[in-house]
């Protein structure tokens, strides 16, 4: 469960981070943001991930 927390700060995170780079005209900000974000969605799947098989595990 951990993993999907993070994952979705982090995609939070970078969705205010790239807004904050696009009003301020930072590119640099911008992107980072869009990095965090997609890092964040990696970080959920991975959670799923881990919870479906754990889910898989108890079923059996």
């Amino acid at each position: 469960m951990d993993d999907k927390i993070e994952g979705k700060w982090d995609q939070g995170k970078g969705k205010v981070k790239e807004e904050a780079g696009k009003l301020g005209g930072d590119k640099s900000t911008e992107i980072g943001g869009k990095i965090d974000q997609g890092k964040g969605k990696l970080k959920e799947g991975l959670g799923d991930l881990k919870e479906d098989l754990h889910d898989e595990r108890v079923d059996r």
